[in-house]
């Protein structure tokens, strides 16, 4: 296996300098507008791994980005989710389109001896096991960045005894609709695999009844691909 540098961030001030970004607001909480990050990095393959939670609503990344067992393509709006300890891969790329979104880090600190600290464990995204991105909607994604916002807007404000409250009860907002739409997608999923094997059926029974089998014998290889074709073209 080739070997590659690992650049490792302890705390959200690292990954700021690494991205050419200002010191952030707030020590343990910090949204990136992602069309401001600037990689200081000269390296094209690296590895990433950071001891905080960051949440990535992102558009237009041009490399490669593998997390666990999924390969990430960021031309979609699309939620990614990195526990703190976890390895990322990264081929970075000269950008050609301006990149877009958002990334939320939250550090264990902030959350530390309080409800979330436990919950944040049962959500599966957060965990290397997972082998589906989650693609958003235009309505999904206003969801999540309004809720990003609010966030940003409490730790900008004075500080008092209510922020950490008030944060977390956003971050647990955020994590329970992200769930709402893995379930979401996990059924739109589920139902057009249901419509794919429906016109296999359809498609293999219509092969069969013309008396294709007994004429032809069993589908070519050159059958095959246009019968996947024809099922793409086909009406849902």
């Amino acid at each position: 296996m080739k070997q590659h540098n690992v650049h490792t961030f302890h705390t959200l001030s690292e990954f700021h300098r690494i991205a050419g970004l200002p010191q952030p607001e707030h020590p343990l909480v910090s949204l990136i507008d992602y069309g401001l990050v600037d990689y200081q990095i000269d390296e094209v393959e690296i590895g990433w791994l950071q001891h905080f939670y960051s949440i990535g609503l992102k558009r237009n990344i041009q490399c490669e980005f593998r997390y666990g067992q999924s390969q990430y393509d960021f031309d979609e709006g699309l939620l990614s989710f990195v526990a703190p300890g976890q390895l990322i891969h990264l081929l970075l790329d000269k950008p050609t389109v301006k990149p877009s979104g958002w990334m939320l880090l939250i550090h264990p600190d902030f959350i530390w001896n309080t409800r979330l600290a436990k919950s944040i464990k049962q959500y599966d995204f957060f965990c290397y096991a997972v082998n589906e991105a989650l693609f958003l909607s235009q309505k999904e994604e206003s969801i999540v960045v309004d809720i990003f916002r609010q966030i940003e807007r409490e730790y900008q404000s004075n500080i008092d005894r209510f922020s950490q409250n008030i944060i977390i009860a956003q971050l647990e907002l955020l994590l329970n609709y992200s769930e709402r739409f893995y379930q979401r997608q996990f059924i739109t999923r589920k139902k057009t695999s249901h419509q794919i094997l429906d016109k296999s059926e359809t498609l293999l029974e219509k092969y069969f009844a013309d008396g294709d089998l007994t004429n032809r014998g069993l589908p070519t290889a050159q059958y095959n691909r246009r019968f996947t074709a024809h099922l793409a073209q086909l009406p849902g």
